[in-house]
């Protein structure tokens, strides 16, 4: 047995912490079944040379031989300031710290010891090292410059300092209102880009911690250049400047602490200077602009900037980052004469140039997401956003990249190079680093390349916020779009501090009397829709399942209960939220479009199913977090609204409001139908599908879980259907029209090559992308049963088309793995179960359950189950049936007459699941033409 991946805060070695009491986490691997653990044993220490009292480091008193608490510990020169004795338990994840109070800036070691089952014991070592825990201990001022209000350029501010002795080490904490890149003696510091992130400013602004011990010099010059970014930047609809103010500042501190044990500071003051630099202009939308031959800088003056140091936080989630660099796939030049660089991927980042040209010479880079269809260079998804970024070349050899924005595209269109080459250009892609978790495989190309789709507008989404898109005038943190992808993503990348973070400020900017917002940070001043504020219940929800993390629960508690107590105080005299803006099931195609997007299924219908969706869930946090008296609350409150509902939208035989697929969707996933009435709102549900030749039509809110309703009410063969579809609506469509992410509407390229012209129509918009959560639970199988599958479900579901699948997913507590295959005659499964977790494992054509532990569990068994796409199946047409001579033997014997009717012409083109919707009671017969149909084709092969 060993242990391995000791986290501290999801982090392998976290520094600058500031969470008091910061939780443990650990994987165990043994090579015997069934292990669990049994006890754990964490022993926390402090080196003896730490920083551990920041005013005797300020009067310069060596501290190396102070024992501030705790016990010394003579063998490895530490201090113990937490041993958990052995606790008696399983517990492997999110283990609290019970020590004594950590210091600031300090190294603190980590040992865990686990004994298991068997009678094995193992250890593990890790280290962190806090930063500042109270923000009353910074002395750094926010500082600003005196620019005329038109000048466009990025300010640098600047400092000179030196260091006249042995530096030990040297922290730099920095953050800025605006975006920034920090440098030391000409040295960039760190690899973040768009810090300090986007934040609800007014409220929570991040800052980043940096190690620059290896930077400093015996003189030394700090440059910290920062641009408008989502601070003072033109961002949303209206492309409005100056959304949290209208000077960019900058705020910095660096502690220097020399080997004779004494610290300096370095903090941002009015003793700062501040200069423009070679950045002429730079914005999210537009682009940048850079001249490297700008040397005559102009100088401005400081001031200290109106600035409250409560509102810092230490950096929460995962800085973004360059995380893979791609070169072109091809240049060519357009139709239209534009030189072109093809990426081969749709992506969000910068094109970096290497290059060496003439001095003054301008080169110009434009962006877009794809060619119209005569393969002419098309910006138009852009909108507003011109994405241009424009660079003067010094005359040496240069590699050149925009600091400060970023872009959403494939596609770079370039000017003022004569002669293009594939190595002057690089695609950066930048996006928040999570790690990533899951992955999923098959036999089937474009079912991969769906799942690449997928995972592509993922990271390009994720970008510090969860945008709704990453290229035109609007890369929001759109609330309805990152609820219904919170489970897909979850199981891709490890979003757990990501969401805990964006949840702070969900929970900053909403209130029980405005309620929460439909974007966050919330620049549109617009509140309260359902499926999309809902998001500030269910998104913890999704990580506690996912990551066994009860404390985005509690720190989202008020959030999450003021969010259900905001619609019951908004309901009418029947107890139900029925007034107010809603989205309903945006783009939806189940009606006309017209302004409102909203789809065919009655809004308030959806309102009132989400209320029951979150108030259900506000209930079960209660429960968790040991809330007795609010449990017992909300479930009354449950209790009363779901039978106001169904006495609303339901009849007293079952018929719903709405008989859209939306309507019956959410009637079943979220059990809202009474038990009687399950079965007739499935049928509806089947039969409108049926009606619209088994597609879906949709939105944002019934996609997520139509498939999910399908395969778990007995019809997992029609979902099989809707996702395999290759034609107009469906997931494959875009496929086949060579998308490589997922696109904001079913049609955003039409069958004939045009586009949509709404004015709303993306190229990258994750959504959709919801659809791989199924893929991950039915196809591979894979469920939690409780909470960061400490005890999970693999329960593979077969699809047509696809032979094989496999998925690997590192949970907290180590690799779940399903591969299976059905392929000539024989069904192969292979499931891989952590050690201490438990699984049920439900083999396909199988009833049995095998509860298992930890181990690597392997079957072999026949099976007459061919997953070959059949010719013939209900989506034949009825002409193309019947250009077998079997099939008309066979309806003149099941329907004598049926062929001699004169209106069977008009059938001639029509599906035979759209001609069930006329004559259901057909069924048998059309199954029994298409499997005899199709044993004479495979007996004719």
């Amino acid at each position: 047995m060993n242990l391995h991946d000791l986290r501290i805060e999801y982090d392998k070695h976290p520094r600058g912490l500031t969470v008091e009491r910061p939780r443990f986490s650990w994987k165990i691997v043994s090579d015997k079944k069934n292990t669990m653990q049994t006890s754990y044993h964490i022993l926390v220490q402090k080196a003896e040379n730490s920083i551990n009292n920041s005013d005797a480091i300020m009067n310069g008193k060596n501290l190396e031989s102070e024992i501030i608490c705790g016990d010394s510990n003579s063998d490895t020169g530490s201090y113990i300031v937490w041993d958990s004795g052995e606790v008696k338990s399983d517990t492997s994840i999110h283990v609290e710290y019970a020590g004594e109070k950590l210091e600031d800036e300090t190294e603190y070691t980590v040992m865990v010891t686990v004994t298991g089952n068997h009678g094995e014991t193992a250890s593990i070592t890790g280290a962190f090292e806090t930063g500042i825990f109270s923000n009353e201990s910074f002395e750094a001022k926010m500082i600003t410059h005196d620019f005329d209000e038109n000048e466009t350029a990025c300010p640098v501010f600047y400092k000179l300092f030196e260091c006249d002795r042995k530096v030990r080490k040297a922290t730099a904490y920095i953050t800025s209102h605006g975006v920034y890149e920090a440098s030391l003696n000409e040295k960039t510091i760190g690899d973040l880009r768009m810090a300090p992130g986007w934040t609800s400013y007014h409220n929570r602004l991040q800052y980043q911690t940096y190690d620059i011990t290896d930077l400093i010099r015996d003189e030394n010059i700090i440059e910290i250049t920062v641009a408008n970014g989502w601070y003072k930047g033109i961002f949303g609809f209206a492309l409005k400047a100056n959304n949290y103010g209208d000077r960019v500042g900058c705020f910095a501190e660096i502690h220097i602490l020399y080997e004779d044990g004494s610290m300096e500071k370095i903090c941002t003051d009015e003793n700062w200077s501040v200069r423009n630099g070679q950045i002429l202009s730079s914005e999210i939308y537009m682009g940048e602009s850079v001249d490297t031959t700008k040397t005559d800088f102009s100088d401005g003056n400081l001031s200290i900037k109106e600035f409250d140091i409560k509102t810092l936080t230490s950096q929460e989630n995962e800085p973004v980052r360059v995380t893979e660099r791609i070169k072109p796939v091809n240049i060519f030049t357009d139709p239209e004469g534009n030189k072109l660089v093809d990426f081969g991927q749709n992506l969000t980042g910068v094109v970096e140039l290497n290059i060496k040209g003439e001095k003054g010479q301008k080169v110009t880079v434009s962006h877009a997401e794809t060619l119209d269809k005569n393969g002419v260079f098309y910006p138009e998804t852009l909108r507003k956003a011109k994405s241009i970024d424009e660079f003067v070349l010094n005359g040496e050899q240069q590699i050149l990249s925009p600091k400060f924005t970023f872009h959403g595209f494939r596609y770079a269109k370039i000017e003022g190079i004569e002669k293009l080459s594939e190595d002057m250009f690089t695609a950066l892609v930048i996006h928040s680093d999570m790690e990533v978790i899951g992955e999923f495989n098959c036999s089937n190309k474009k079912v991969n390349q769906l799942y690449s789709n997928v995972t592509w507008s993922f990271r390009d989404n994720f970008l510090d916020i969860p945008t709704d898109c990453p290229q035109r005038d609007e890369r929001l943190g759109w609330m309805g779009d990152a609820q219904v992808f919170s489970w897909t993503a979850s199981e891709i990348r490890n979003t757990a501090r990501f969401y805990s973070k964006w949840m702070k400020d969900i929970a900053a900017e909403s209130s029980l009397e405005k309620g929460v917002p439909h974007v966050v940070p919330n620049i549109l001043d617009s509140y309260s829709s359902s499926a999309w504020s809902d998001a500030a219940v269910i998104i913890p929800w999704v990580v506690y399942q996912t990551y066994g993390d009860t404390k985005i629960l509690s720190d989202s508690w008020q959030c999450m209960h003021e969010w259900v107590d905001y619609i019951k105080n908004h309901c009418g005299e029947n107890g139900l939220w029925q007034s107010g803006f809603q989205y309903g099931d945006w783009l939806a195609l189940d009606k006309e479009e017209m302004a409102d997007r909203t789809g065919a299924t009655d809004k308030y219908m959806i309102a009132n199913a989400y209320y029951l969706y979150v108030t259900d869930i506000v209930r079960k946090t209660a429960r968790v977090l040991g809330y007795a008296d609010a449990e017992k609350n909300y479930s009354d409150l449950y209790d009363k609204t779901i039978e106001a509902f169904r006495n609303e939208y339901y009849t007293p035989t079952g018929r719903i409001v709405s008989e859209t697929q939306t309507g019956a969707v959410l009637s079943l996933y979220f059990n809202l139908a009474r038990e009687k009435d399950r079965k007739r709102i499935m049928d509806t549900l089947v039969e409108n599908i049926g009606i619209h030749k088994n597609h879906l039509v949709t939105g944002f809110v019934g996609t997520p879980y139509i498939c999910h309703v399908l395969s778990e009410n007995g019809a997992h063969d029609l979902a099989s259907t809707l996702f395999m579809r290759e034609d107009y609506p469906s997931w494959l469509y875009a496929v086949n029209k060579g998308a490589t992410t997922i696109w904001e509407r079913w049609n955003s390229i039409t069958p004939d090559g045009d586009f949509d012209e709404s004015g709303m129509n993306s190229l990258n918009h994750y959504a959709y992308g919801s659809i791989a959560d199924w893929m991950f639970r039915k196809i591979c199988g894979i469920s939690q049963l409780e909470p960061g599958y400490k005890r999970f479900r693999v329960k593979p579901m077969f699809v047509k088309g696809i032979y094989e699948s496999g998925r690997s997913y590192e949970t907290m507590y180590g690799t779940i793995e399903s591969h299976v295959s059905c392929r000539d005659g024989k069904i192969k499964v292979k499931v891989v179960v952590p050690a201490n977790t438990t699984a049920e494992i439900i083999l396909p054509e199988k009833n049995e359950t095998a509860v298992v532990g930890s181990g690597t569990y392997e079957y072999e068994y026949v099976t007459d189950t061919d997953l070959t796409v059949e010719k013939y199946s209900m989506e034949s047409t009825l002409g193309e049936i019947l250009q077998e001579q079997l099939a008309k033997d066979m309806f003149e014997q099941f329907a004598p007459g049926m062929l001699d009717n004169p209106m069977i012409g008009y059938a001639m083109g029509m599906s035979l699941t759209e001609m069930l919707t006329q004559a259901p009671e057909a069924k048998p017969m059309y199954e029994a033409v298409i499997a005899a149909l199709n044993v004479q084709e495979k007996a004719n092969q």
